[in-house]
């Protein structure tokens, strides 16, 4: 019963790890890499509040607890 017990317990604590908001930087990194690797170079990415947000087609990432968001513009050449 003990080992059951600390097996929830663990599992409770590995799922709260995971669940937990990321810094802005880390996410948009992450972001940053995935769109380089589809090969694309004109772009911009900026991290900014929701009251900042005017299209949210253009949100990509939210980060912060939710307080901030990520939008992608694709640069035209």
């Amino acid at each position: 019963m003990k080992r059951f017990a600390l097996a929830v317990l663990g599992l409770a604590l590995a799922t709260g790890a995971v669940a937990a908001p990321k810094p802005c930087e880390e996410l948009k990194a992450e972001i940053e890499a995935k769109i380089q690797a589809r090969g694309v170079t004109s772009y911009t990415l900026e991290i900014v509040t929701n009251d900042e947000v005017h299209d949210q087609n253009m949100v990509v990432g939210s980060c912060e607890n939710g307080t901030k968001k990520i939008i992608y513009q694709k640069n035209d050449r």
